[in-house]
């Protein structure tokens, strides 16, 4: 089978008040995400890619945030729900590959929970999930920690 490719990115601004949440995972911070959802610019990235490899749409298509059934809902449960509509479209999920963006805090030492709630969530082994994270360098909006991005690449096979 010829494998699919797909990419994915996110971005969400930094605001106080709001829980830091990347890739399923609580991170203790001043400062969290601004979003219909829980703002999870990682998860939405991934999202994004795996609609692209199959294509499928994209995260807006299926999880609008004009609705009120997405207000504030945990973006582990469009990351089941984005598995299950590339699923029915016939494909299975090889690899994620992703990279995280934010200058503060320093969330290497959240990696490997991240790629656990991931794999989790995907039924795949830890192996199959890479997440890395980059400063801005004070340069741009991440640099001055006005907001996140993340950039994710996922990997599909073909079931029938």
């Amino acid at each position: 089978m010829t494998p699919r490719v797909g990419f994915g990115y996110d971005i969400h601004r930094l605001e106080p008040g709001r829980r830091l949440i990347i890739g399923g995972t609580y991170i203790p911070w001043d400062k969290g995400c601004a979003g219909h959802s829980d703002g999870d610019p990682l998860i939405h990235a991934i999202c994004d890619a795996m609609f692209g490899a199959s294509g499928t749409g994209d995260i807006g298509t299926h999880f609008p945030d004009s609705s009120p059934e997405f207000k504030n809902i945990d973006s582990r449960i469009l990351l089941k729900r984005a598995s299950v509509i590339v699923a029915e479209a016939g494909y299975r999920i090889i690899q994620s590959d992703s990279t995280v963006c934010l200058e503060k805090p320093k969330i290497a030492s959240y990696i490997p929970l991240m790629i656990k709630e991931i794999a989790g969530i995907l039924s795949l082994n830890e192996s199959q999930v890479s997440v890395k994270a980059k400063t801005g360098e004070t340069i741009g909006f991440v640099g001055r920690e006005e907001g996140v991005a993340a950039y994710a690449v996922v990997v599909l096979e073909k079931l029938f």
